[in-house]
Order: structure tokens, then C-alpha cells, then sequence
């Protein structure tokens, strides 16, 4: 079961009384568990009716107390046990309070319909072997809250804008997942980070007002994934001063230099993979779902490798070898390298 699955069981009333929610996107879970809070728990009983339980802490007592106590003055009574160890497969869960996991996975199977029992574990790997998860299974439901992507995600930006009553076109919302590097290789952001930014925008932006790309360009902070896409972009298209003047932005910025070439190797390294694939016949639709890179990380890939050979991409990654060794032996100043480095990848490869 996904989040929206959930959701419209929600709305429709036909819950179980037991939920695995797990994943990656902390925002949609955070949504769906307020969203089942907002249905069934008073605010001025919410403390009588809503008990969170920190899972290292959820010996089979205190989830067996906190789930026979009967709801008071409400339908349902909601028990939520975050990061338990049985579930998040830690090797120490023995001693962390669920001393016998298959006591409470006998009682599940048993639970009252006055309770919604809801186990939360962060992160997009789950014990799918353990007895409790197979109860839960039976009983219950297990959803998944995966990070959004393609369409999915274009709806939810749209979605955010229209809440806050703004204006914004297809190719901007692109524009918008593009820079926050949401879906990028090296991200870690959430959509409470997307989230922030639409918020920052919609702050500039007067109620029913249009969203341009200007004031995108004004507001969001670019990541460095994407200053290395558009140092990568100038270095391909042999606009050296203006790849120099983008280096010097992001070192100005105490952007760091040796994750900086890592990033650009990478980079380097994926054309090369790319160019092979595509001298052996490959689609640009195998490609990707070998490479498995985001459709934008793909797209720049795709056509910044068209400006270069294999072998000029061989040397370039050679080239940045070099550099890393030589400002990790402090053989020579880092800028500088980078400098030196830039003007090779330009004009020397």
C-alpha cells in the first residue's frame, strides 16, 4: 500500500487496526499520521488518546498498557511506536525491550477495533522476516512513503502553490524540483525542504500573483549539484572564463574543493559510461534505467557528452586524478589547481 492508498482508506473510513508506515519521505508520513490524528483525536483529549512511544523504549508492557486503556470520549484511541528495533532489523533488538518479539506478534492478531496501532520506521529498509512485521502484514496494512517522483511530484509542487494561492506553469514547477536537486545524486532533502522553498517564493510573490522564473532564480539557493551541472556545462561547451568565474563563485562561497572535483569525476565518469553505452547500440531509454540516474541528471549527461569523445572524456578524468592527489599532497594551491585543471578540461583534452 502507498501513502495515497492510505489516505483514501482514510477518507472512506475502512482502517485497520494495525499500520507499518515506513520510508524514506519523513513529510508525507508526518501527513498521513496527522491527517489520522485530525480524523479521530479531539485536540483537548489528545493526550489521553494519542500516545507516541520511542521504539527502543516500547517493552511489550507498555505497548500492552498504552493499548488496552480504553479511548476517552472518542471512537478511537491511536498508539504510535517509532523505530523499533525488531522491525529496523538492529542486531541488539533482544536487549532493547521486546524481549520475546513473538509475544507481541501473537498480539496483534488480537487487537480491539477502538485501537489504530501504528509502528513507524524511518528509513526505506524493513525486517521483512520478523514475526511482527508478518502480523502486521496479515492483520493490518504496510505502507510505504517513497521519496516522490516524475508526475507524482510535479502534482504535490503544483498542489503546495494552489494552497498558498499562488500562480505557477508547468516548465517553472520543472524549473523548481530542477534546482532544489530534490531527486538529486548526492541529496538528501526532503520535501520539507522543497516545502521551505515554495514557501520562501510564495513570501515574494503577492496571493494570485505568477511565479516566474526570474524570481525562482532570485530566491532559491542554488545547490551545488547544480552549479557543478553548469561548470560542467561551460567546460563542455569550451567557455573556459566563464567556468573559471562559476569555480570562483561556488570557492568564494566556501564551497568545498575536493567534493567539488569529486563531483565533477563523477560527472565525467557518467558521460563516459554513457558515450560506451551508446557506441554499443544502447537506447537512451536502456541507458537510463542502467544508469539509473534521475531524468534530469540524465538529460544533462546525455548532452554534455555529445562534446566530447571517449577518449577526451578518459583524459579529462585522468586529468582530475591528478589534481586531487596533487591538493591532497599540498604539492600546490587548491584554487589555483582547480584553475589550471578548468583551463585543460577546456581547451586541452
Amino acid at each position: 500500500m502507498n501513502y495515497r492508498q492510505f489516505l483514501d482508506s482514510l477518507k472512506t473510513g475502512k482502517l485497520k487496526t494495525v499500520y507499518l508506515f515506513y520510508g524514506e519521505e519523513q513529510y508525507m508520513m508526518d501527513y498521513a499520521l496527522k491527517s489520522l490524528k485530525e480524523e479521530f483525536i479531539q485536540e483537548s483529549f489528545e493526550t489521553l488518546n494519542y500516545i507516541a512511544i520511542e521504539g527502543e523504549e516500547a517493552s511489550f508492557e507498555r505497548v500492552l498498557n498504552a493499548c488496552e486503556t480504553l479511548p476517552f470520549m472518542s471512537e478511537k484511541k491511536i498508539v504510535v511506536i517509532k523505530d523499533m528495533p525488531v522491525l529496523t532489523g538492529k542486531k541488539d533488538a533482544q536487549a532493547a525491550g521486546i524481549v520475546d518479539d513473538a509475544t507481541l506478534a501473537e498480539y496483534l492478531l488480537e487487537l480491539d477495533n477502538y485501537i489504530i496501532l501504528v509502528f513507524i520506521v524511518k528509513n526505506k529498509d524493513v525486517n521483512k522476516s520478523n514475526r511482527v512485521y508478518k502480523s502486521i502484514s496479515k492483520v493490518g496494512d504496510v505502507v510505504e512513503f517513497h521519496r516522490l517522483k516524475g508526475k507524482e511530484l510535479n502534482l504535490w509542487v503544483e498542489s503546495r502553490f494552489k494552497a498558498y494561492k499562488r500562480k505557477i506553469s508547468n516548465a517553472n514547477i520543472n524549473y523548481i524540483i530542477q534546482q532544489s536537486q530534490y531527486n538529486g545524486y548526492v541529496s538528501e532533502k526532503t520535501l520539507y525542504d522543497l516545502e521551505n522553498e515554495i514557501i520562501k517564493i510564495c513570501n515574494y510573490v503577492q496571493i494570485n500573483g505568477e511565479v516566474t522564473k526570474d524570481i525562482i532564480d532570485n530566491i532559491m539557493a542554488k545547490t551545488l549539484e547544480m552549479n557543478v551541472f553548469n561548470l560542467l556545462n561551460e567546460i563542455s561547451n569550451k567557455r573556459g572564463e566563464n567556468a573559471i568565474r562559476l569555480f570562483n563563485e561556488m570557492y568564494m562561497s566556501n564551497k568545498p574543493v575536493l567534493f567539488m572535483l569529486n563531483m565533477i569525476v563523477r560527472q565525467l565518469m557518467n558521460m563516459l559510461q554513457y558515450k560506451i553505452y551508446k557506441e554499443k547500440g544502447y537506447s537512451n531509454k536502456d541507458i537510463l534505467e542502467m544508469m539509473k540516474l534521475s531524468e534530469f541528471e540524465f538529460g544533462k549527461v546525455a548532452n554534455q557528452s555529445s562534446n566530447f569523445t571517449i577518449t577526451q572524456l578518459e583524459n579529462a578524468i585522468k586529468f582530475c586524478l591528478h589534481t586531487d592527489e596533487s591538493i591532497k599532497f599540498n604539492f600546490i594551491d587548491e584554487r589555483l589547481a582547480m584553475e589550471m585543471l578548468i583551463t585543460k578540461l577546456c581547451y586541452k583534452i
